[in-house]
């Protein structure tokens, strides 16, 4: 397994589209493997394929927390799709590996049900609340080009654009490679 290097706000395959997955196979899992590491090196929530400049409909998530339904709190998801979200909303302070050290009130459903692939290709479902319907939501927006900055009050994305400018993004661990906005 080998650490990759996270892509920053301002480098456009942020911004860009993730295409299908179409093959469930050995690369397939080693890139998910390497995520999970690169997500675990972060001390992160969750990693889509393209904050890697990978642009394959792919993240992977792992939490701390213990679920009380006895589902595992880790995986790879492929080509995942929302297939419903609540009416209900919760706000909360949201971050992201490519925004190193902002954090800001985010508005996300209290409920989301994904449907997705595992890396061998069989199909699953789930629902995520509160912190795991949150990080679902954000991955899936990043495999579509959003960025959680895109869902910030308009106060908060100014001060957020600011302090970018600014250069007050923190610095990540020193074992990972981080790539700033392409030349």
């Amino acid at each position: 397994m080998a650490l990759l290097p996270i892509r920053i706000f301002g480098d456009p395959v942020l911004r860009e589209r993730a295409a299908p997955v179409t093959a469930f196979d050995d690369p397939l899992r080693r890139l998910a493997d390497d995520m999970l590491e690169t997500l675990r090196a972060a001390r992160g929530g969750a990693l889509a394929a393209n904050q890697v400049g990978v642009l394959r409909r792919l993240f992977v998530w792992e939490s701390a927390t213990a679920d009380v339904t006895g589902e595992p709190w880790s995986g790879a998801y492929v080509n995942p799709e929302i297939v419903e979200t609540s009416e209900e909303t919760q706000e909360g302070d949201e971050g992201c590996l490519s925004f190193p050290g902002l954090f800001y009130p985010t508005t996300r459903p209290l409920r989301a049900r994904v449907r997705a692939y595992d890396v061998y290709g069989e199909p699953l479902e789930r629902v995520g609340e509160g912190y795991l319907a949150r990080l679902f939501l954000h991955e899936i927006d990043h495999l579509n080009g959003i960025l959680f900055i895109d869902h910030l009050a308009r106060h908060d994305r100014k001060e957020a654009m600011r302090r970018i400018r600014a250069g007050e993004l923190e610095h990540p661990p020193e074992e990972l490679d981080v790539e700033g906005p392409a030349a």
